[in-house]
């Protein structure tokens, strides 16, 4: 899944992919209608939108629909995607490319008003089966081509369509994107070189320690003994109140970016 994605949507469109296409996996990005995709010199992924939009128009009229990729993107809707979003042709068909489409979907039947609770579950679920013909109406309504009854496909009679998801399986659905949507962020933990480490690990203590006793026995090897060992004991607590000093900043400083969201911008 694009990494752009809303945690929401991502639950929608792990399932519509899976409904539409009958895998969540990557290879069902490369599926064409029938899944006719092994008929093809090249898979999908590795098509441009151009070089899509131009084959669709055969497979129309080979496999009796030119639904596309994991979303199932008919050569209509990818046009008005390609114009609305004012994507480049040479642009390949990519998985990325097709969950941020996918998503962009999603946002044209609702998904803001149905998360803002604009709309209901009810009409969100009308919404996405005008969308992607695998999924039912939610309760009865006027469909493409005649009334259709909770559970049926929003083109049933269309001779080709028909629902493969219980209603009440698409509304479990719905509420998880819903409650997804619902949680915070997660914390990124950010590393900070050394912070974590114990303190008589970190070579940054030892080169410091070790740097203040050699200094210190080149400056008082003419001393009384007594007074000379005071003398590095001193130094030894300074370079360890110093490493101390870094671990504080460093956590401060992590404390700092985790409560920006984990960006260092």
């Amino acid at each position: 899944m694009d990494k752009t994605i809303p945690a929401g949507a991502a639950v929608l469109l792990d399932y519509i992919r899976k409904t539409e296409v009958g895998t969540a996996d990557r290879s069902g990005y490369d599926v064409i209608y029938g899944h006719n995709q092994g008929k093809l010199p090249k898979p999908v992924t590795s098509m441009t939108i151009d070089e899509i939009q131009t084959a669709q128009r055969s497979w129309t009229r080979r496999f009796r629909s030119s639904a596309t990729g994991g979303y199932q993107f008919m050569r209509a809707t990818l046009k008005g995607l390609k114009d609305e979003l004012g994507l480049s042709g040479s642009q390949r068909l990519d998985p990325d490319l097709q969950d941020r489409l996918g998503y962009h979907l999603l946002v044209r039947r609702g998904y803001h008003d149905f998360m803002g609770g604009r709309i209901s579950r009810t009409e969100f679920g009308k919404r996405l089966a005008m969308e992607w013909a695998s999924f039912p109406v939610l309760a009865m309504t006027r469909g493409s081509e005649r009334t259709v009854h909770r559970g049926q496909s929003y083109y049933a009679g269309d001779g080709l369509n028909k629902a493969l998801v219980a209603p009440e399986t698409l509304e479990q659905i719905i509420d998880r994107a819903k409650a997804a949507a619902a949680e915070p962020p997660k914390e990124v933990a950010v590393p900070v070189p050394g912070v974590d480490k114990p303190l008589t690990k970190s070579t940054t203590f030892w080169s410091a320690v070790g740097g203040f006793i050699t200094t210190a026995l080149t400056a008082i090897s003419s001393l009384h003994p007594a007074v000379a060992g005071l003398i590095v004991l001193v130094a030894a607590g300074f370079a360890f109140w110093i490493i101390k000093e870094r671990r504080g900043k460093a956590l401060a400083q992590r404390a700092i970016l985790l409560a920006r969201g984990g960006s260092s911008q």
